[in-house]
């Protein structure tokens, strides 16, 4: 059996850096970890859209403490209950099929392993919940619809908001959380990590692994953080700094972040000392010019996923690109048969926009430029040429297409 490591200094840190609440308590849980007791930990991620963001490092950097203190560790993919969909959004989510589940899933293992260790001496497992949700049969159901009341439901903020605005829900949502909540006993956890927003699914688990098991189940919750545009980061929407950006990209959108995030982007998204923080605080609200801060964090924040050398490769891009307005010495190329074709199909065709709709909401944000003239219609025609064209999304992206 693994050693488990007791280090108060990364237990301590654990327990406070970036948590927003933990049940029982932190004091029942720093207990469990002070005694030397070899724990099973687990964060789940349902495959809703193609890249784990900063949000969900979170709790992958959490993750890695535990890995590094010998506990054993689970990354799952919620390949099943994405099928059903959480209910954590004012709308009945989009029910996603096999083949869309399949595709979002592909590269997440990679993104993930920047930040944990796949391999080793205590390796993380990559688990799906499809092995043993996929199992359940009618009767499972019904024992496990036994283990919540209707109160219960009801008394969730978000159906409650949901139905006093005269929204509707759907039964298959309301299983949702006891899906999850199984996850809990499949894999017998001792402890499970999410984000605020997950509270009510991790709790319903806490209560089944008391029922199934007969065990005790801790629940760290993690505080969350917006994405640059001022919404909760989401796979969904595709608007976060994703883990499978490049280093230039990361850094870039880490710089949109108004100044007034910079002081819980280096608590949450960097492993900056909580006194540096501290005496940045102090300085800004001293008057300081924050810039220097939040190039801080955004060089912390890709360092932490890609490493020091890429960090730095990133921000002298920055530099050059929006400080000095220069277009980079490197441009990606592409060759593409001459002819006039919509704006949007050549953004996905040159891989500047991951999906129609992405392109049309970059083109309606002006994030769309063609040598320099900024594209202001999701209708516009492009002529290709053999003379080609330099595409930008933002400030930081550029491809040269060239007609054949």
């Amino acid at each position: 059996m693994k050693k488990v490591i007791i280090d108060k200094v990364l237990i301590e840190k654990f327990l406070t850096r970036g948590v927003e609440r933990i049940y029982p308590s932190a004091s029942a849980l720093r207990k469990k970890l002070m005694s030397g007791e070899r724990l099973r930990v687990y964060q789940g991620f349902d495959p809703t859209g193609p890249y784990l963001h900063v949000g969900h490092a979170m709790g992958i950097r959490a993750l890695r403490i535990l890995q590094e203190l010998g506990h054993e560790v689970i990354f799952l993919v919620g390949d099943y209950t994405a099928k059903v969909g959480d209910p954590d959004k004012d709308t009945t989510r989009k029910l996603l099929s096999d083949s869309e589940i399949k595709k979002n899933m592909e590269g997440w293992k990679k993104q993930a392993a920047q930040l944990i260790d796949f391999s080793g001496s205590n390796p993380v497992r990559f688990e799906r919940n499809y092995t043993w949700l996929s199992k359940l049969n009618l009767e499972d159901i019904i024992k496990l619809l036994s283990q919540m009341t209707l109160q219960q439901v009801q008394a969730r903020d978000l159906f409650r908001r949901r139905l006093k605005e005269g929204g509707e829900v759907y039964m298959h949502e309301l299983l949702y959380p006891l899906l999850q909540g199984y996850d809990s006993v499949a894999m017998g956890v001792d402890l499970e990590i999410g984000g605020t927003d997950q509270t009510f699914n991790m709790l319903v688990g806490r209560d089944l692994c008391r029922s199934y098991l007969k065990k005790e189940k801790f629940v760290r919750t993690n505080k969350m953080m917006d994405a640059p545009d001022g919404i909760t980061m989401s796979k969904t929407k595709g608007n976060g700094i994703n883990l499978g950006d490049s280093a230039e990209d990361m850094y870039g959108k880490a710089m949109s972040y108004p100044d007034a995030a910079i002081i819980s982007g280096l608590e949450l998204l960097t492993e900056t000392s909580p006194d540096v923080i501290k005496g940045i605080e102090k300085s800004i609200k001293a008057g300081e010019n924050p810039m220097q801060y939040k190039k801080m964090m955004a060089f912390e924040i890709v360092k932490n996923i890609k490493g020091k050398a890429e960090a730095q490769s990133a921000q002298q891009h920055f530099k050059k690109t929006v400080q000095q307005k220069e277009t980079p010495e490197e441009v990606k190329s592409m060759t593409l048969e001459v002819r006039s074709m919509n704006i949007i199909d050549l953004l996905v065709e040159a891989k500047l926009a991951s999906s129609k709709g992405e392109a049309r909401r970059l083109i309606e944000q002006g994030g769309i430029k063609i040598d320099g003239a900024v594209i202001k219609s999701i209708a516009a025609e492009v002529s290709l040429t053999k003379k080609g064209l330099l595409l930008q999304r933002g400030k930081r992206q550029f491809v040269r297409v060239t007609g054949k």
